[in-house]
């Protein structure tokens, strides 16, 4: 079964899940030929290995707490905090409390 995605011009709810959080799993909101956003859902202690995209990404923190590694940095999220970061660039994410953000990536053909 594939995954429901949003179509253009349907509204999506990005509210911080607050005591669902922990019921949730991150899944991608949309896909389309140059962009990808999706909801991180990463429980206390869990992290996301290094790793990279091609395109440019916005971390949004929306609630929670998580810590960005980026070119040897460390970046503090909490929520309504905004990290950008440019494409190719090695990094991992690591939820210091239970958290949920934004994610958006440029895709490039």
């Amino acid at each position: 079964m594939a995954i429901p995605h949003a179509l253009p011009g349907q509204a999506v709810d990005v509210r911080p899940l607050g005591a669902g959080l922990a019921q949730e799993k991150t899944r991608a909101l949309f896909k389309s030929a140059d962009l990808e956003v999706m909801r991180l859902v990463l429980m206390a202690g869990k992290s996301l290995p290094p790793h990279s995209v091609p395109g440019e990404i916005t971390v949004h923190c929306l609630e929670g707490s998580l810590v960005v590694t980026a070119e040897g940095r460390s970046h503090a999220l909490g929520a309504d905090q905004l990290l950008y970061l440019a494409g190719g660039v090695m990094h991992d994410v690591t939820a210091v409390e239970d958290s949920s953000a934004l994610v958006t990536i440029a895709l490039r053909r």
